[in-house]
């Protein structure tokens, strides 16, 4: 069992920079693939980014890639979002989740959600 508690969101002007940490529970965090996702008004949950459990490997959507950036600290059980150059279409409220020994980019892949944090991006 992972419980997963999201954090570091807020109001942010365009152009400008918001981490986000994810703080896991558990003893086996560094056996678990991270993604973070992203919900707007109106709109379906999608992929943003994600890390293997080793962090050798990561993934971006199109979206955000030059962007964005993940990683993790397994000795502190938590996954960072840094977010540059942030724009308006940002806006959504930001999910992590986990997968035990794999990185799925699809939402159906994880089974270990947050409960989300707000991220507002004004222009």
């Amino acid at each position: 069992q992972v419980q997963l508690v999201e954090s570091g969101g807020g109001l942010v002007q365009a152009g400008g920079s918001l981490t986000l940490s994810c703080a896991a529970s558990g003893r086996t965090f560094s056996s678990y693939g991270m993604g973070w996702f992203r919900q707007a008004p109106g709109k379906e949950r999608e992929f943003v980014i994600a890390i293997s459990w080793s962090g050798g490997r990561t993934y971006y959507a199109d979206s955000v890639k030059g962007r964005f950036t993940i990683s993790r600290d397994n000795a502190k059980n938590t996954v960072y979002l840094q977010m540059n150059n942030l724009k308006p279409e940002d806006t959504a409220v930001y999910y992590c989740a986990a997968k035990y020994k794999s990185v799925p980019t699809t939402e159906i892949g994880y089974n270990y959600w947050g409960q989300g944090t707000q991220v507002t991006v004004s222009s």
